[in-house]
């Protein structure tokens, strides 16, 4: 115990093991606490069991590749009794990448079910033996006599690999237990809640802001096998959800579902969550009634940032403990200055990474991979590759990953705050941007947006140039429209995926020379591309 409270996962466990309360509620059916605790149980002894009979001297490293189905909770639970090893295997990943994911892990074991089967067919697993879940039994069994250390890896998440390759992230038992603790402080998360989880639980923010707190207090988990928009307000009142949790543009979804007149009469008082656009927040709240808490954080958990009531609009919040902006020398940038029109005028200065000056923080470091996680922590600081600017109030503005910054016409800036203003569109649901290369020199802007019944493309840069905080420069040179966009399984958007496709994915216009009439991209138009880069002596990337 630290501080009064379980300092393990196991702790957490072993406090639902008598409660009969509803632990987990999946579609039509049900489990106390006492029977999630005595799944758990029955699977860590089995796994300590199997491992035996193998012979394994490997780290007990189990792959989980399922959906949020009740198995994956119940090896959540084992992992947390049994002292091994849960890896949260990105469902989406196909192919190669799936199977280096297992490797790199140094998965023992790899979880499924009839859906994932067929994604590890053929594929060098490097020797992890494949388990199909729902045919294989569980014997009851005792909870184990050996209790979990504070210290004790739990869980390998992999970050979300919007911009690069995903890396897998050190989540020990006191990290997630403390976390779950704190989740459900922030957001008064009791036993007579219900927590509704539809974010996959392979990643840390379903672990982290979803199953942990459930557990901590003893609220009843609720979860989709997979999120969905126009099921999101059913399934809310199908459960009596009091309190969701979320990461990134679903709330962005729901708002685009149909307006109704009764969307208020639900039981959800709460969502926390991280990355919501900023627009949505408000909107989501007042239309749905409830307070949506939405932060700021990563799969590393280096920095934290919360927003407060006097936040401004657009920004993150304020840090949680002390957060810089420097540059690349470790030197602390200036202030943010905003025009009259609330534009930020002086990007070349005030962008920089965010650092965190208390260290580590949370960030335990990374899967063997002992460079990257030095690069991380530089100088006894946290270097979390995020950019961003504050203002003079100190208030933090996110302005994209360390690779998202563009360089058009001489200037260089973020894109996170173009993405903002796209989504100021009333039609536009989301969208990102990045830099496509231009023939000569530089970037041009690229824009890939959702967009909602009515959206017009032709016109939507000159929407662009007339809102009176836009940059000439950041009018989009192409538009990419699409009915969705590439992304991993927690909705974030693969920039990476966009750039390498550029504009041969989707529905793609373009707008010539200083012109802000948008016309659809043809073949020859990519032909006289690749002629003039031909022609510059500029290569395309791969």
């Amino acid at each position: 115990m630290t501080g009064g409270f379980p300092s393990t996962v196991g702790e957490l466990l072993r406090a639902r093991a008598a409660d009969p309360r509803p632990g987990l509620l999946v579609e039509d059916r049900s489990w106390t606490w006492v029977e999630v605790v005595a799944e758990s149980t029955a699977r860590a002894a089995w796994y300590a069991a199997d491992r035996t009979s193998r012979g394994v001297d490997g780290p007990p490293h189990v792959g989980v590749l399922l959906e949020n189905v009740p198995e994956f909770a119940f090896w959540l639970g084992a992992a947390g009794l049994g002292r091994f090893v849960v890896v949260g295997l990105n469902s989406t990943r196909r192919g190669e990448e799936l199977a280096a994911d297992v490797r790199a892990t140094a998965c023992d074991l790899v979880l499924t079910d009839a859906a994932g089967l067929p994604l590890l067919e053929g594929l060098d697993l490097g020797g992890a033996t494949v388990v199909d879940v729902d045919a294989q039994a569980y014997p009851a069994a005792d909870l184990p006599a050996e209790q979990a250390e504070p210290t004790d890896l739990f869980t390998l998440v992999f970050t979300s690999g919007t911009t690069g390759t995903p890396k897998a992230v050190r989540c020990s038992q006191s990290k997630i237990a403390s976390s779950g603790f704190g989740v459900s402080l922030r957001v008064e998360l009791t036993a007579d809640d219900v927590a509704y989880c539809s974010m996959p639980l392979f990643h840390s923010n379903a672990v982290i802001a979803g199953w942990a707190p459930a557990l901590a207090v003893g609220a009843t988990l609720a979860l989709r096998r997979r999120f969905s928009a126009s099921q999101f307000l059913p399934d809310v009142r199908r459960f009596g959800a009091t309190f969701a949790n979320y990461v990134g543009t679903p709330l962005s979804y729901v708002l685009a579902q149909p307006e109704q007149p009764d969307d208020a009469a639900n039981p959800l008082r709460r969502l926390f969550g991280n990355e919501g656009a900023p627009a949505d927040l408000e909107r989501f709240g007042q239309r749905f009634g409830c307070t949506v808490m939405d932060g700021f954080g990563s799969s590393e958990g280096g920095i934290s940032i919360s927003r407060t009531p006097d936040t401004p609009r657009g920004s993150l919040g304020r840090p949680v403990g002390d957060v810089r902006v420097c540059d690349a020398s470790g030197q602390q940038c200036p202030p943010a200055v905003f025009d009259e029109t609330g534009r930020l005028v002086n990007a070349d200065e005030a962008v920089g990474e965010l650092v965190g000056f208390d260290g580590p923080g949370m960030f335990e470091g990374y899967w063997d991979s002992p460079v990257e996680t030095a690069h991380r922590l530089r100088d006894g600081r946290y270097w979390s590759g995020d950019l961003g600017y504050a203002d003079a109030d100190g208030f933090l503005y996110f302005a994209g990953r360390s690779a998202d910054r563009l360089r058009v016409s001489g200037e260089n800036f973020p894109a996170a705050p173009v993405a903002r203003l796209l989504t100021g569109h009333p039609q536009v649901v989301e969208a990102v941007v990045y830099a496509v290369p231009d023939a000569t020199a530089g970037d041009q802007v690229m824009a890939a947006v959702v967009a909602a019944d009515g959206f017009d493309p032709a016109g939507f840069a000159r929407w662009v140039a007339s809102q009176p905080d836009a940059s000439p420069t950041w009018v989009p040179r192409y538009l990419r429209v699409d009915p969705d966009l590439p992304r991993t399984a927690t909705g974030k958007v693969l920039v990476r995926q966009l750039v390498r496709e550029r504009w041969t994915g989707g529905d793609v216009w373009v707008r010539d020379g200083r012109s802000l009439d948008l016309r659809p991209f043809t073949a020859d138009d990519a032909a006289a591309l690749e002629k003039a880069f031909a022609e510059s002596g500029r290569a395309l990337p791969a």
